[in-house]
């Protein structure tokens, strides 16, 4: 097979060796996902090349650890790369589309500063989960392919020490970052540059034009912010490492989902300005957006690169109303912004979370009744959602609502005391029943 990502040549990627595991246990197998491109692993064989990371046959024989610069914080970083992790294989799925499968704490590279080249059990165990209800709400998304234990203890300033370790997989569209452009921009390597965009044009399907790319990617991101946006999420470290050109959000660190909407909320405890907080996040990856346009300055006109991104913010706000029409279950008309307004106002006053919000009024004003008799009726008695009902009006549903998720009196969701107890049966006990259940729970209710 050939594997895309060596047509780049030399300067993208270092050739590593992952770390020796002498004892393994899996912990999360995304059959599902692995299916997609033709991976039906048994026991044996997901230890194998998931837990020991031996190669697939006929892929990469050497892992490859990538090489990008990027903004953490704003602060420009020449000293990033995968410290953690690699590429360690391509492969196609039934639509002809090359995924990426990409480690997390298979070792250390020549970009791991210092660090030990693992993955805390319980940092893998929270990517699962973030992954697995970010695909269920329709965002673009990453998904964990495997969780795997790894049974060292790691030490960590962070979090209670020694923790259990493990290796994880993930399977993506792509692992180009807009840091991997910075990178080649800080360096000034024009012709590699231009190499990158062949490479995303052969592989992503992006044009290999920079203005073309630039506005594709802006359009993508843009969708994927609304998405983040509707779903309640709050990434918590949007640097522009993080960021990946086809639009698929990945490596869920400190990440939250809202309770009640508040703008000025975050998820890294370190973020004390709240520059990545939640109604911040499509501002952050316009900023990021431009960071892109000034490493493709290095092969295309500034100006035209300028104009590109011109249409980011329409773009943003019509895909949050396609997003927050699709979620509510009703057709797009339009007074959506107002409908988008009102709504958010009148969470902001009465605390409702964001989630119960559309799973009550799903299908508009054909829910009146349900919500009515839901457990947060008093709310929607609000002075302030009466206007929300009255945008509501005319609403078609655009789907059945008869799912047995809506006969719930609270919906599915993720909220931080959750993910805390569900760690907390299988740090102490070793149970990972509520694991389990939470994940079939997460896909049925998608």
């Amino acid at each position: 097979m050939s594997v895309p990502f060596l047509s780049l040549g030399e300067g993208f990627a270092d050739p590593v060796q992952a770390a020796r595991f002498e004892e393994t246990t899996v912990r999360f197998h995304n059959r599902r996902a692995l299916a997609e491109v033709g991976l039906d692993l048994d026991a044996e064989a997901v230890v194998r090349h998931l837990g020991r990371l031996e190669p697939l046959p006929g892929n990469l024989q050497t892992p490859l650890a990538l090489r990008y610069h990027g903004h953490q914080f704003r602060m420009y970083n020449p000293d990033l790369g995968d410290g953690r992790g690699f590429l360690y294989a391509q492969l196609q799925d039934e639509g002809g589309r090359w995924l990426d499968l990409g480690t997390k704490g298979s070792g250390t590279t020549p970009y791991s500063r210092g660090g030990d080249g693992r993955l805390t059990l319980k940092g893998g165990f929270r990517e699962v989960l973030a992954a697995e209800l970010l695909e269920a709400r329709g965002v673009p998304t990453c998904r964990i392919a495997s969780l795997i234990e790894t049974h060292e203890d790691l030490h960590r300033y962070d979090e209670p020490s020694p923790t259990r370790s493990a290796v994880m997989v993930r399977l993506s569209w792509s692992h180009v970052r807009i840091g991997t452009f910075q990178r080649l921009a800080f360096h000034e390597q024009a012709d590699h540059l231009r190499e990158l965009l062949g490479y995303c044009e052969r592989t992503l399907g992006l044009p290999s034009d920079p203005v073309e790319f630039l506005a594709e990617v802006s359009a993508r991101l843009a969708d994927t912010a609304a998405a983040w946006m509707v779903a309640g999420y709050v990434h918590g470290v949007l640097n522009t490492d993080n960021l990946n050109v086809t639009g698929e959000s990945f490596d869920y660190g400190p990440f939250r989902w809202l309770i009640g909407v508040d703008p000025t909320f975050t998820a890294a405890y370190f973020d004390g300005p709240g520059l990545y907080a939640f109604g911040r996040q499509a501002g952050q990856v316009e900023w990021a957006l431009f960071r892109l346009a000034d490493a493709l300055s290095r092969v295309a006109d500034k100006a035209s690169l300028k104009a590109a991104l011109g249409d980011f913010r329409s773009v943003y706000r019509e895909r949050l109303a396609d997003r927050f029409c699709q979620r509510l279950r009703i057709t797009r008309a339009d007074n959506d912004p107002r409908l988008i307004a009102a709504a958010t106002t009148s969470l902001e006053v009465t605390g409702v979370p964001l989630d119960q919000f559309f799973h009550d009024w799903a299908g508009g004003l054909a829910s009146a009744q349900r919500a009515a008799e839901g457990p947060f009726a008093d709310a929607w008695r609000h002075p302030t959602f009466e206007r929300v009902k009255r945008e509501l009006a005319g609403r078609v549903p655009t789907d059945a609502l008869d799912h047995p998720h809506l006969a719930r009196p609270v919906p599915c969701g993720l909220p931080y005391e959750e993910i805390e107890a569900i760690w907390t049966d299988i740090d102490v006990a070793d149970d990972w029943g509520a694991f389990v259940a939470k994940i079939a729970d997460i896909r049925e209710s998608g």
